[in-house]
């Protein structure tokens, strides 16, 4: 029992020791350790602006950061003080979590860098980093600026920094110049395909490209417009009602910009202001609303519609071209309307032309004319006229449609070409010209001629079929030339003219021209490349391409000396026939006619000297003017003839004045130069 309760005791005792000891180790941690973590604090986080703004809280803490440094020593590695005595001075006040998450930037993780975070080469003691702390805590009291002294590791940094930066200069420079390269010689092959500058086509030696800052206004505002579409639709999509709002205000101010200015020169005042709005817009959009794939996905669904729409305007546009060239300007049908009305009040026997005696005599000098414009055939005779040497010889063999016989009739016998002969014939009225003798007058008769043609909602009716819209094609005058054997049987030699040319010379020396058996005279047209057969026929045919020489030289109709005893003996007007029918379903060549005349006359042209014949003045701009005043006939082919408005200024001088503007009949029609 004795020895039961001393035990008891004895474990009294042990568990009272127990309690004291756990009391007297709280005791020691409350009154050392908290102290010292306080101080370690105190020491380490202390802000500079509290120690440099009261000194004498400076030095009371002094003694009390020395006894912290020392503790601290005990409780952390060298490498630890190290890593916090640079983030301090680095970063300012330090905390545990940012050193645990290696607060560091995504690019410098990616460089393999031996930096003062993680390894220190040359370790600084405490007391070393306490005085440079120290030393620059004094010198930013001093300078007003505030301004941090770099310290190695952000040295390093900058360095590295800089040669990052050198390297992507180096890369952008190369960058550069290879795309410069490249832009240079895609311009030089460009250059060695443009012969001449054409109207209507894009040139690379445009203005804006030599100099790379022209108008750079309206572009950067062009610019704007197409991103302020774009991020109008992601605002649109995400229901960001307010941005979409502003950005369709600036953008509608833009585009009232841009529709009344072509050049910086042109732009108003305020279009500075609107540019500095509209850029602060899209930034502010970038910022809410940028998406790469969905920025992308918009881009390329506007560059398809653009894309639609220029193919949609390109088409237009050439229509458009097609029907103002061949479309007849109003006071030139005034003047037809006019002139056939005072033609049909004349009384019959005042409807003759005098000389008609001279209308089949072989040794004078004929031309076929076929128009049914008056003023255009017009210019044709006062030019033949005002040039020839004796007028008297000289017979102008006129067919028109119903339409145009009376004003024609009626222009020339108010104003008669002189000493010349002249008379005016329909062609309605050639008996023998039916679809039952003439292929072409058939196959333009049958329906599905003229759906494939004419019809603009048919599958194959696109641009290259638009220029087929036009009532010439449709006009026997425009195939009369293949008939002249019929129209003038008794006649030996005829010279053939377009109604859009001028006559510059005297033509009486073409009839003296030799032709050496051929049957058609006419210039040539081909240079190294163009105007060559293969141009006009379809030469995977095999009827084309077992007859005819793709390299073949072409020719110009428009000024023609035809030789018709040639013409009756070699049968043309049946090579027509049969050539004709073979293209029934038009896989030799389209409408028109120089296919057809290509083929007919094939081995039988003359080359006269181009000198007889300039073409191209109704399409090309770039003509030498010694060439055209030079030349005997000035020929407006193409589009843009000469009594249009859309006719090149430049040349239209050599057709006018051959007109005479006060004719009462042009005054009372408004028609003036």
């Amino acid at each position: 029992m004795a020895l039961k309760r001393g035990l008891s005791g004895v474990n009294r005792i042990r568990g009272s020791s127990g309690g004291s000891r756990s009391v007297l180790v709280l005791l020691i941690f409350f009154c050392v350790f908290a102290p010292l973590v306080f101080f370690v604090g105190r020491g380490v986080y202390v802000d500079s602006s509290t120690d440099f703004s009261n000194a004498s809280v400076k030095q009371n803490l002094d003694w009390r950061e020395r006894l912290a440094m020392q503790s601290v020593r005990s409780l952390f590695s060298k490498e630890v003080l190290d890593v916090i005595a640079t983030s301090t001075a680095d970063l300012g006040p330090l905390s545990l979590d940012s050193f645990k998450k290696n607060n560091l930037s995504a690019s410098w993780r990616g460089i393999e860098v031996d930096t003062s975070f993680r390894h220190s080469e040359n370790p600084t003691t405490p007391d070393v980093k306490s005085n440079i702390l120290n030393e620059k805590r004094d010198s930013i009291s001093k300078d007003s600026s505030h301004q941090k002294v770099e310290t190695p590791t952000k040295i390093h940094r900058r360095q590295l920094r800089e040669k990052r930066r050198e390297m992507r200069a180096k890369e952008l420079v190369q960058h550069n110049d290879d795309t410069i390269l490249k832009l240079e010689n895609t311009a030089i092959e460009r250059s060695k395909s443009v012969d001449s500058a054409v109207l209507g086509k894009y040139s690379i030696w445009r203005r804006e490209n030599e100099n790379d800052n022209s108008d750079s206004n309206i572009r950067l505002m062009r610019d704007q417009v197409i991103m302020a579409r774009v991020y109008s639709g992601i605002a649109k999509l995400k229901n960001k009602n307010d941005l979409l709002q502003e950005l369709q205000a600036r953008l509608k101010d833009s585009q009232r910009v841009l529709g009344e200015s072509t050049s910086d020169a042109d732009l108003p005042r305020s279009a500075h202001e609107k540019l500095r709005a509209m850029g602060q817009a899209l930034a502010k959009a970038k910022m809410e609303l940028y998406d790469c794939k969905l920025v992308t996905g918009k881009l390329r669904a506007m560059l398809q519609t653009a894309d639609e729409q220029v193919r949609s305007l390109k088409k237009q546009s050439t229509f458009l071209a097609q029907l103002a060239a061949k479309t007849i300007p109003n006071p030139i049908h005034c003047l037809s309307m006019r002139l056939t009305i005072d033609y049909y009040l004349l009384s019959p026997e005042k409807r003759k032309f005098p000389r008609s005696e001279n209308l089949e005599n072989p040794n004078l000098y004929h031309y076929a004319l076929f128009s049914d414009n008056v003023l255009a055939a017009s210019v044709v005779v006062n030019s033949t006229i005002m040039n020839a040497k004796d007028p008297s010889k000289h017979v102008f063999h006129l067919v028109t449609d119903k339409l145009n016989f009376g004003a024609m009739n009626m222009w020339f016998l108010l104003n008669p070409p002189g000493k010349a002969t002249i008379h005016v014939e329909n062609v309605d009225e050639f008996k023998w010209l039916n679809s039952s003798y003439c292929p072409v007058l058939r196959q333009l008769e049958s329906a599905a001629m003229r759906e494939y043609y004419f019809k603009a909602d048919h599958p194959t009716s696109g641009s290259s079929n638009l220029k087929y819209r036009n009532p010439k094609y449709l006009s026997m005058l425009n195939h009369l030339r293949f008939y002249l054997p019929e129209v003038y049987p008794k006649l030996n030699k005829i010279l053939f003219l377009d109604d859009d040319i001028i006559v510059q010379k005297d033509l009486t020396p073409l009839w003296e021209v030799n032709l050496n058996g051929k049957v058609n005279g006419a210039v040539e047209t081909c240079g190294e490349s163009f105007h060559r057969f293969d141009k006009y026929l379809n030469f995977s045919n095999p009827h084309i391409a077992r007859n005819f020489n793709p390299n073949a030289c072409g020719w110009a109709y428009g000024m023609n000396m035809f030789d018709l005893k040639e013409w009756k003996k070699r049968d043309i007007t049946g090579i027509y026939h049969k050539w004709q029918n073979m293209n029934e379903n038009r896989t030799l060549w389209k409408l028109g006619t120089l296919p057809p005349g290509l083929i007919t006359f094939y081995g039988l042209t003359h080359p006269l000297n181009k000198a007889w014949h300039v073409l191209g003045l109704g399409y090309n701009p770039s003509i030498d003017r010694k060439d055209i005043e030079n030349a005997a006939v000035v020929h407006y082919n193409g589009n843009m003839k000469p009594w249009l408005e859309l006719a090149m200024s430049k040349y239209r001088p050599y057709w006018t004045k051959y007109i005479k503007f006060d004719h009462p009949y042009l005054r009372r029609c408004n028609l003036h130069e």
